[in-house]
């Protein structure tokens, strides 16, 4: 890995890679391409180590100009992709940017590879590798008492999201049977840690607390969900490029399985700790139930045998700890929060989707 493509570096995930990645390896250089949508900002890319070796470029994987160009100039020798519209209930609303992001875009990207790669050849073959970072939502839905997801578990998409992610899972497989481009994809549980825009479970309840607003837990509370800290998945991708066998899947997650309202008990717990006097403690007094997600599938769990057995990788975060992480991390970066929450149509989303939906 010498000069690496992230698509998606500016979201979430995908930022705190570049952290990880700039701080792991001091020569590589990554190019980072990224659409800013509301998900997505440069303020997640402040104080890199090294930010010298970090190009970002803004554009969307779907333009095949860019891509060309991109491959071509800087020789990309490795492709990470997390570029994806990914919240379920944005899906609900508007599938049809799902598609065209998560499909046609994967599509797009996989072209570029292969003509850059294996017509062109514009670096060794022996150095290549496109890294499909994908989602447990792939393989549905799952009762109490069957076993968790691997690898091979029959993917059972229940939402547009998991449907769009679904289908460029078996484009990346494909290009990998097909045209013989090396592939590898990793299937990870719920991240959570710094930087998550804050319309999932965690970033939601700690900022709705934060700010005396009601936390809304969907349905009973008793989904259940696997938990990653994203450094942790970070550390596991790296392991996959660097080190798992090519055309390959691999199952990441936290080797935990709590049910949602104990992930924002805990969260209030934390912060009734964290700020004794705050004027909403006990935080807990603000959750609310509101009406279920439509479909909303009621467990993941997720089996990681696979790159523990031939990586060695492994969780290092305990749950707990990780909250209580990722609560200081928000609680230390109010200039982020505010950032954040302003250049994107954050309050407008959370006004149209829980207002009024008391269950």
């Amino acid at each position: 890995m010498k000069n690496v493509l992230v698509t998606g570096g500016a979201g979430f995930i995908g930022s705190n890679f570049i952290h990880y990645l700039l701080h792991e390896d001091p020569e590589m250089k990554i190019v980072n391409l990224d659409a800013l949508t509301y998900a997505g900002s440069l303020e997640n890319l402040n104080n890199l180590p090294d930010p010298q070796r970090h190009l970002f470029v803004h554009g969307n994987i779907t333009d095949r100009d860019l891509l060309d160009r991109l491959f071509a100039e800087h020789k990309i020798d490795t492709v990470v992709n997390f570029a994806a519209e990914s919240h379920v209930d944005r899906s609900i609303h508007n599938p049809g940017i799902f598609v065209e992001t998560n499909v046609v875009g994967t599509y797009t990207l996989l072209e570029a590879a292969r003509r850059a790669w294996l017509v062109d050849k514009i670096v060794p073959l022996e150095d290549i590798r496109f890294h499909h970072v994908s989602t447990d939502e792939v393989f549905g839905t799952l009762t109490r008492e069957e076993p968790p997801f691997e690898e091979d578990t029959p993917y059972a998409p229940r939402s547009p999201y998991a449907a769009a992610k679904a289908s460029s899972d078996h484009f990346v497989r494909a290009y990998h049977t097909t045209f013989g481009l090396p592939v590898s994809i990793s299937n990870c549980s719920n991240n959570y840690g710094p930087r998550q825009f804050p319309e999932k479970l965690i970033p939601l309840m700690i900022l709705n607390a934060l700010n005396g607003r009601p936390l809304p837990v969907y349905g009973d509370g008793m989904q259940i969900r696997d938990w990653l800290y994203v450094d942790d998945h970070c550390k596991a991708i790296l392991d996959i490029i660097r080190d798992g066998r090519v055309g390959e899947t691999y199952c990441v997650g936290g080797d935990n399985q709590p049910p949602n309202i104990e992930i924002v008990n805990t969260i209030c717990d934390i912060l009734d700790e964290l700020i004794p006097n705050s004027a909403y403690a006990p935080h807990s007094q603000l959750i609310t139930y509101v009406t279920d997600r439509p479909g909303h599938d009621r467990r993941y769990d997720i089996n990681i045998a696979k790159i523990e057995n031939e990586l060695g990788w492994k969780p290092s975060h305990d749950l707990r700890q990780g909250l209580v992480d990722t609560v200081k991390w928000y609680l230390d970066n109010p200039e982020w929060v505010d950032a954040i929450t302003r250049q994107s149509d954050y309050d407008n989303w959370l006004q149209k989707n829980y207002s009024g939906r008391k269950a």
